[in-house]
């Protein structure tokens, strides 16, 4: 996985949203294999979305150039620059074009896309599940929820490999202390168990924990996992319009 979102047929480079340029103005390893470039635009305009969304970078490859789908890690209140996380994956030629990339180097993007967002901030107890750069759109929805004038509980469950992978700890960890009703839960697990992690802790939570059908779930990650996370749930009697997901 690799911080790139799902792309559908309107989503192309060239599309109907009009080619941005931006110039990386700040690069930030948080693994040796998983970076943060923030972007800013050439054309010192703001790029507008709402958090979890994705822009689409062209990838000028020496025979080809391709269209890769990259989440905004960063909350819109943040302004500009704005944020990109991604990690190498085998084969990946997107994310190596990235990783080449250094500072005040150009890059082309279209958008923002994507409908897995957070326009209002929920009322009700809101539960984000994540996996590694699977976090970066939840973050942007913390964020906003967490800096809303009447914020509701949430808990975020994000699970990874190794303690390095877990991103933006500091920065949760700080949220958590200052702000009443926020947990956050770091599960440090093998990567073939994961989701099996994930989806353990939600079924002794919220399925069989309590009979509160509720809370509202924002679930991110890669491959049929994610799938799984929000069958269970549906299953055991939360609304359809309740859980909320991206598969990667």
């Amino acid at each position: 996985m690799n911080g790139v979102s799902p792309l559908s047929p309107s989503d192309s480079h060239t599309g109907s949203r009009p080619i941005r340029t931006a110039r990386v103005a700040r690069i930030f390893d948080h693994a040796s294999d998983t970076r943060s470039l923030f972007l800013e635009p050439v054309d010192s305009g703001t790029v507008r979305y709402l958090p979890g969304q994705f822009i689409s970078i062209a990838i000028t490859l020496p025979d080809e150039t391709r269209t890769r789908p990259y989440t905004i890690a960063s909350p819109p209140e943040q302004g500009m620059p704005f944020e990109i996380c991604f990690n190498r994956v085998p084969g990946g030629r997107g994310a190596d074009w990235l990783f080449e990339r250094q500072l005040e180097d150009s890059v082309e993007f279209t958008g923002p896309y994507g409908t897995f967002t957070m326009e209002s901030v929920p009322a009700a107890e809101t539960i984000f599940l994540a996996d590694a750069t699977a976090v970066a759109p939840i973050r942007a929805m913390i964020q906003r929820a967490a800096a809303s004038t009447a914020p509701p509980m949430m808990t975020l469950l994000y699970a990874a490999r190794s303690p390095d992978h877990i991103l933006y700890r500091a920065e949760f960890e700080s949220l958590a202390a200052r702000t009443r009703g926020f947990h956050f839960e770091p599960l440090i697990l093998p990567q073939s168990e994961l989701y099996e992690g994930l989806r353990k802790e939600a079924e002794r939570r919220w399925v069989w924990g309590d009979s509160d059908r509720t809370r509202q779930f924002y679930i991110c990650g890669v491959g049929k996992g994610v799938i799984a996370l929000r069958d269970l749930l549906r299953s055991g009697g939360y609304e359809r319009r309740a859980v909320h997901y991206e598969q990667w």
